[in-house]
């Protein structure tokens, strides 16, 4: 099977709604959708505001590439200021198994 997932899980800085997070995306929305290997994205928000974001890739490889970029070619993103940075856990990971 060829597709990786990579998932951030963090908490916004406080004051900001997932509805304020969603709007300062806009830009790595765009972004995504140009890389690579991008299939699709989803992003949640948990009772405890804790917002999960997946991305669903042709590979690790694609994954990685994508995310370096969104630390240097999207660095001035305004999606950066909403993440309370000390919460955020990132991984890119293989899928094992799917079912549809």
């Amino acid at each position: 099977m060829s597709e990786a997932l990579e998932m951030t899980t963090f908490r916004l800085v406080p004051g900001l709604t997932g509805a304020d997070f969603v709007r300062a995306n806009r830009d790595i929305d765009d972004y995504l959708r140009r890389q690579p290997g991008f299939r699709w994205r989803r992003i949640t928000e948990a009772d405890d505001g804790t917002i999960t974001d997946i991305v669903a890739w042709d590979s690790v490889a694609d994954g990685r590439r994508s995310a370096s970029g969104i630390m240097t070619k999207m660095a001035d993103s305004p999606v950066h200021a909403t993440i309370d940075h000390a919460t955020v856990d990132f991984r890119i990971v293989p899928v094992l198994h799917e079912v549809t």
